[in-house]
């Protein structure tokens, strides 16, 4: 197969889906309508409601819902052969993923801004939704964590990335100055933003700092997202963003280029049996998350972006179309690993070498040489040294990991001061009120389970029931759309038919790990999967209860729910 054929029929049949299905969605079901008032401006303080034009938030948006999932994701899936691994981004974005992330944003827009947790209480009950949010918490605990080793052991693998990643933060505070202080045009200064980012890039080629431990960059790290997350959002995470943004489309277009001008043939199998990996059912649907659907995502509509809604038709592009823009990063991926990797005489040698075994595959780092020397290969088909090309890549994928953590810093507080609010909306444990107070204890729980183990890798105890619960949450969010739209009336397939697929394949998964856990004999892991098996069935009969009490009543208005 060649990668540019692949390429245009996969580009021309996400520009098809996002003004076919997406907008009959967006116009037909949901039917956005910019009268309808959006948090933004109901509850807008200048520090987390914030009325945000649409393009600058969509790439706050998709800087948040990416970070090295739709990277890391694909780039490990392919070990199954390109054809599934293709077959499951290129669908589920367009028929799940972008469905959820979509329906996550509108309904939490259309109910004050409520994190997709506390919609459980609206839709189905209070009690469920206690629940829903202890495990919103937990995940956000383990990702907070992981995103932290992950960044620190990026800076040790690519230390050129170090130098341009810290500079992007007083020029992204330099952005927001000039175009919320000053006025100045958003797009004239954020390409002098990102035209600087890239001087600071061919810096760090020239510099690169090392020999800073994983541990130390941990610690600065977490500090920094306390910094960050605290901050009023348009001061630094959404022009940081919007620059990241930029960095994407330029990304993008250098592979694209690259697969115009090498054009490489697809050297992976398009099937693959390796014997030490797990079964292509479910694993695959578990281990590709961002890319296909994720249930972080979720989080990040329902808890940061909804909040800077500008008008409710934004969503579309927003919601929808932030998703099948992370199809198209995650499919550039899948051709980068599976044909770049074997340009410069590489062929398919270069493919085996990194995906022989599970074992080899499974490590962060050959996931993320993979991606990046396949990248390089594209890019330096047309000329760019492969050092500078490396770095490009490695500063790209650290910077969306980097906007991982504040976001994910950022929605946990939101969740935990929602976790612990009364009937009467009051937060009971008055000190968390304090937005300060509140990400200090998400940050200090982290740090905590980072550093719980040696190298900062504490969080990789828990880091094998992640997949499933992730997934697991872009069930239940789908759930709550489902509700939602029995209440209105509307079809519920369009969630319901996702939202079961995704149940069937995470607790089939869940069930797996769990027999794995006995086998190991792992108390901890066996514990939190009994624990997560028991949330998630409690929720899906609540769900399901809702979904029929709703069949035999009225249309609710919005104002109801």
């Amino acid at each position: 197969m060649n990668s540019l054929l692949l390429a245009i029929l996969t580009f021309v049949g996400y520009w098809i889906a996002y003004n076919t299905y997406g907008k009959w969605i967006s116009k037909k079901i949901f039917k956005l309508d910019d009268k309808n008032p959006v948090p933004s401006k109901e509850f807008e303080d200048g520090v987390d409601y914030v009325p945000t034009k649409k393009h600058i938030l969509f790439g706050h948006h998709f800087t948040t819902i990416a970070g090295t999932g739709p990277i890391v994701g694909p780039a490990i899936g392919v070990i199954w052969g390109w054809v599934p691994a293709f077959i499951w981004v290129f669908l589920g974005s367009i028929f799940m993923g972008a469905v959820h992330d979509f329906t996550s944003l509108i309904v939490s827009a259309r109910n004050q801004g409520k994190t997709i947790g506390e919609l459980t209480g609206n839709l189905i009950n209070e009690r469920t939704a206690k629940i829903f949010l202890v495990l919103i918490q937990f995940l956000l605990w383990i990702v907070l964590a992981v995103f932290g080793l992950i960044v620190a052991l990026l800076f040790n693998m690519y230390p050129q990335s170090v130098f341009p990643v810290w500079m992007e933060i007083p020029i992204a505070m330099w952005l927001s100055y000039m175009i919320y202080n000053k006025g100045k045009n958003d797009t004239v200064y954020s390409i002098i933003a990102v035209i600087l980012m890239y001087v600071t890039i061919a810096i760090g080629v020239i510099f690169p700092i090392k020999g800073i431990s994983v541990v130390t960059w941990i610690y600065i790290l977490m500090a920094y997202v306390f910094f960050a997350s605290t901050l009023p959002v348009h001061k630094l995470l959404q022009p940081r963003d919007y620059i990241n943004s930029h960095e994407l489309l330029i990304a993008i277009a250098l592979l694209v280029f690259g697969i115009i001008v090498g054009h490489p043939k697809i050297v992976a199998p398009a099937f693959q049996t390796v014997p030490d990996a797990p079964p292509i059912f479910p694993i695959l649907f578990i281990t590709i998350a961002c890319g296909a659907i994720s249930g972080f995502h979720s989080l990040a509509a329902s808890g940061t972006t909804v909040k800077q809604l500008e008008k409710e038709t934004d969503a579309h592009a927003i919601g929808y179309g932030g998703m099948i823009m992370e199809g198209v990063l995650a499919t550039i991926v899948i051709i980068a690993v599976t044909a770049g990797l074997g340009m410069n005489g590489g062929g398919a040698e270069a493919f085996t070498s990194h995906y022989a075994s599970w074992a080899t595959a499974s490590g962060l780092g050959a996931k993320l040489s993979a991606v990046i020397n396949g990248s390089a290969n594209l890019m330096n088909s047309y000329g760019i040294p492969l050092d500078l090309a490396k770095t490009i890549m490695a500063v790209f994928i650290v910077s969306f990991a980097g906007t991982t953590m504040d976001s994910s810093a950022r929605i946990q507080r939101f969740a935990l001061q929602e976790l612990f609010t009364n009937k009467e909306k009051e937060i009971v444990i008055k000190p968390l009120k304090n937005r300060f107070i509140s990400t200090a204890v998400v940050i200090l729980a982290a740090m905590a389970l980072a550093l719980s183990a040696d190298g900062g890798k504490g969080a990789l105890i828990l880091w094998p029931v992640f997949g499933a619960l992730n997934q697991l949450l872009a069930g239940l969010a789908l759930l709550i759309g489902t509700v939602y739209l029995a209440k209105k009336k509307k079809p519920i397939w369009i969630t319901g038919l996702p939202m079961l697929f995704m149940m069937i394949i995470t607790l089939y998964a869940t069930t797996l790990n769990l027999k794995k856990f006995i086998a190991a004999n792992n108390g901890l892991l066996i514990f939190v999967t009994v624990v997560t098996l028991i949330i998630a069935f409690w929720i899906l009969i609540e769900g399901f209860i809702a979904i029929a009490r709703a069949n035999k009543e009225p249309e609710v208005v919005e104002e109801e729910i």
